[in-house]
């Protein structure tokens, strides 16, 4: 697969804002040419060398630091360079108009990341992991994407695409040569084949959407009759003000959200509207969208008073606000106080617990993305067609069909279609 462009991008790959070094990247076939015009000869390959930046008129732009990366062993698969500026805006300005004035252009989102895909430098599981990699906020997002970028994921789809293809070649020897006396055993064979791969792509996806929920992160909906404390606790566990308290009941009428990191994996409190009935028609519609959200979460977090009388949820956690003011010894209840802090290590130590659970995975490398989820969904169905196929040609198509499946997950057969929604959600210089 060849990704030979005639384009020459350029980029900035370090952030906005201010800081000492701005890092620019450039990629294509007149990076040795655009290098030799700002520094006056090019440097010895892939050393940091000391240059003065020079502009079409001779002025110096910048004194940066600069690396001369000749392909094919590059990031992206082409000639690149790295020039490692003074990050003011008015240096990055002057030598970005600088490679502008050279016929260079500024990248497209994720131009540098499909150039090393189209170039055969990653596959697009693999991708697809160095976007995550650059939008992990956990330890726990951290590790799952560079386990993804390592490899393992893209291993994983292309060993069962290798396995369906023998698979496949042998029901094509069927269906090519029928009056060969071929071995029983070979229709069996495949046969087997077909069903082992159906068996293991399902117990992939039968992973309650783990590798899913940690790239994306959890919600844990805290409910709970009106004035019970809600807004106090998430207040608590955030450290920061995020709901308006009040002694009114009825004053939270929409949920609010805010962001928390439990056991390495991010997580969504959401702070609901006190349930109880009501002849007001915006705290109704508050209380509406609360049990939703309670419907919708991944943990429900019921805040009770000390002592009342609660309904569980299946899977939540209850918990008893205000054990300043009275105690609730009951083992299934977690007592705090968000008012003095007494209790709240124990719940953050719970919800962590919870968080983990539903995100942590043994075994092979969890499922990350919704693409692969359809992807594999729809080989599995592709393979239960061939399993019941009446005729051997029937058999061959379907199981062709969920090759093609497969192969669109590691960019192995065309996904011209797929690439745009892919790459733009990358950011400028990746």
């Amino acid at each position: 697969m060849s990704g030979a462009s005639a384009d020459t991008i350029f980029a900035l790959a370090s952030g906005a804002g201010r800081a000492a070094i701005a890092v620019l990247r450039i990629s294509g076939p007149e990076s040795a040419a655009a290098l030799t015009a700002l520094c006056g000869r090019l440097p010895p390959a892939r050393r940091a060398v000391a240059r003065a930046l020079r502009g079409a008129d001779g002025e110096v732009l910048d004194r940066a630091m600069v690396v001369w990366l000749p392909g094919p062993g590059t990031y992206t698969g082409e000639n690149c360079a790295e020039l490692f500026l003074h990050a003011g805006p008015a240096v990055v300005d002057a030598v970005a108009g600088a490679l502008g004035e050279l016929g260079l252009r500024p990248a497209e989102a994720g131009e540098f990341t499909r150039r090393a895909f189209l170039n055969g430098k990653l596959d697009l599981v693999e991708a697809e992991a160095v976007h995550d990699l650059v939008a992990a906020e956990t330890d726990a997002q951290r590790r799952q994407a560079l386990r993804q970028l390592d490899g393992a994921l893209g291993a994983l789809y292309r060993g069962w695409s290798e396995r369906l293809r023998l698979a496949l070649s042998r029901q094509e020897a069927l269906i090519d040569f029928p009056d060969e006396d071929l071995p029983p055993e070979v229709e069996a064979d495949l046969v087997g084949a077909v069903r082992a791969l159906r068996a293991e792509i399902a117990a992939h996806l039968d992973d309650g959407h783990r590798g899913e929920k940690l790239r994306e992160g959890l919600f844990f909906a805290i409910g709970g009759a009106p004035n019970v404390g809600k807004s106090s606790l998430i207040n608590a566990l955030a450290e920061r003000d995020v709901a308006i308290v009040s002694a009114l009941p009825g004053t939270t009428r929409d949920a609010i959200e805010c962001r928390v990191v439990l056991g390495g994996v991010p997580v969504t409190l959401v702070d609901t509207a006190g349930l109880r009935e009501t002849a007001d028609p915006i705290e109704a519609e508050g209380v509406r969208r609360a049990r939703a959200r309670a419907g919708s979460a991944d943990l429900v977090v019921t805040v009770i008073e000390a002592d009342a009388v609660f309904e569980p949820v299946s899977g939540g956690l209850v918990v008893a606000n205000k054990s300043d003011l009275r105690s609730d010894p009951r083992p299934e209840v977690i007592a705090v106080s968000a008012l003095t802090g007494e209790g709240l290590d124990v719940l953050r130590a719970r919800l962590a617990e919870r968080a983990v659970a539903l995100t942590q995975s043994g075994g092979p490398p969890p499922l990350t993305q919704a693409r692969h989820r359809v992807a594999l969904q729809t080989a599995g169905r592709w393979l239960g067609e061939a399993d019941d196929a009446a005729a051997p040609e029937l058999r061959g198509e379907a199981m062709r069909l969920a090759l093609r499946a497969l192969g669109s997950i590691t960019g192995q057969v065309g996904v011209e279609e797929i690439l745009d929604a892919i790459f733009r959600q990358f950011c400028i210089g990746k």
